[in-house]
């Protein structure tokens, strides 16, 4: 029996004031699950779902794929080129159309615009093709217990725990390895505080019901701070020379001053001032593209870390929306992967953080290099070039 949208409404409340995890990871296996056990079993978790734990085991693949996310050293064009298929284009265009009337509903009741719901649809799971086969359950185990990021995942536990309790999910449903679930990838402390009944059948389903899934993705999008209706990205043309030291997603500024700048639409014309504050985001230094960013960017951001993630998903929006195919123009060679290790590195020893030293290109090393890049007087704008290599 599955959980009714009345149920799912009651657990909110408790799912949201659940405690952080006191166990600490890495302890002994069965003794660790015990700790787990417990605090299941105060949050209001039965013999169903306790019985679920029991059987949950720790699964290597899992922190094989936790320690091996190479998909993200690839630059920003890379990936996209690589993430932005025909395919997801035209089967994207052809679901915006086969689920108007659903997606019109999403846009209404939370702001949230189709092609931004069709494109995480698209990049997560290729609208539900490809959910993941990962168990689940062991797979939030393997990442609670494992003491590389327990703070992350161990949430997770008890709310999974309680959807299976509840029926709502069965014990060995399956997703991505990070424990995520359905046809966009929700991870279940969303799926119970987010979670819409988008087909009226009483159900909150999000690996079969493709109403549930644009309802529920755009309730997810809006509570990480969407403003309604208002745009995302807008790809534009940087000069040749301005205040690079200007540029970057956090410094927002008025479309006049880009304006001023030199800044223009992809073809030339003049930016339209919609009032609004945006950055400049050059995911590939000055002479690659360049892109206006929003508020609302910021919760790609949200959505996945990765800057090269959350920038390929919103330029696949924009795409969904009508924007034409971007203009890769012609950036410096960057680094490779040992090179950027080798920066990150030397980064390191002159006292920043760059958290792990892995060849990838993350918000921390971007800042780091701005910086140097500032000391040294070249040009800032966060692309790491042989010159800078070799200037460090």
């Amino acid at each position: 029996m599955r959980l009714r949208v009345e149920i799912l409404a009651a657990l909110v409340v408790g799912a949201l004031a659940w405690p952080a995890a006191a166990q600490e990871c890495g302890d002994d296996f069965n003794t660790w699950k015990q700790g787990v056990a417990a605090e299941a079993k105060a949050a209001g978790v039965g013999a169903v779902g306790l019985s679920a734990l029991e059987q949950a085991s720790l699964d290597d693949k899992v922190l094989a794929r936790d320690r091996a996310q190479g998909v993200f050293t690839q630059t920003f064009t890379e990936f996209s080129n690589r993430m932005i298929s025909t395919y997801r284009l035209k089967q994207g265009a052809a679901n915006l159309k086969k689920y108007a009337d659903v997606f019109a509903r999403a846009d209404q009741e939370f702001g949230v615009q189709a092609p931004v719901i069709a494109a995480f649809w698209a990049l997560e799971t290729d609208f539900g093709a490809v959910q993941g086969d990962f168990h689940t359950l062991s797979a939030l185990v393997t990442l609670s217990h494992d003491c590389r990021r327990p703070q992350l995942f161990r949430p997770q536990l008890v709310p999974l725990l309680t959807l299976i309790d509840r029926g709502v999910l069965p014990a060995d449903v399956t997703g991505a390895w990070a424990g995520e679930i359905g046809q966009t990838q929700i991870l279940p402390t969303d799926y119970l505080a987010r979670g819409v009944d988008g087909d009226g059948d009483g159900i909150v389903d999000l690996r079969h019901s493709v109403p549930d899934v644009i309802m529920t993705t755009a309730n997810k999008v809006l509570s990480r701070g969407w403003k309604r209706d208002q745009p995302w990205i807008e790809e534009v043309r940087a000069p040749d020379d301005m205040p690079w030291d200007q540029t970057g997603r956090t410094n927002k500024l008025p479309l006049s001053q880009w304006t001023q700048w030199g800044v223009t639409n992809p073809d030339g014309s003049p930016l339209v001032d919609n009032g609004l504050k945006a950055g400049l985001a050059l995911p590939m230094g000055r002479k690659g593209p360049a892109f206006l960013t929003y508020d609302n960017f910021d919760v790609y951001l949200e959505w996945n870390q990765s800057f090269t993630y959350a920038l390929t998903a919103a330029n696949l929006a924009a795409r969904l929306a009508g924007a034409p195919q971007l203009n890769p123009r012609n950036p410096e060679p960057g680094l490779s992967g040992d090179q950027m290790k080798a920066l990150q590195t030397k980064l390191e020893a002159k006292g920043y953080d760059v958290g792990t030293v892995d060849g990838i290109l993350g918000t921390n090393t971007r800042e780091a290099i701005r910086k140097e890049q500032m000391r040294l007087g070249l040009p800032v704008d966060g692309w790491p070039t042989p010159e800078l290599l070799a200037r460090l």
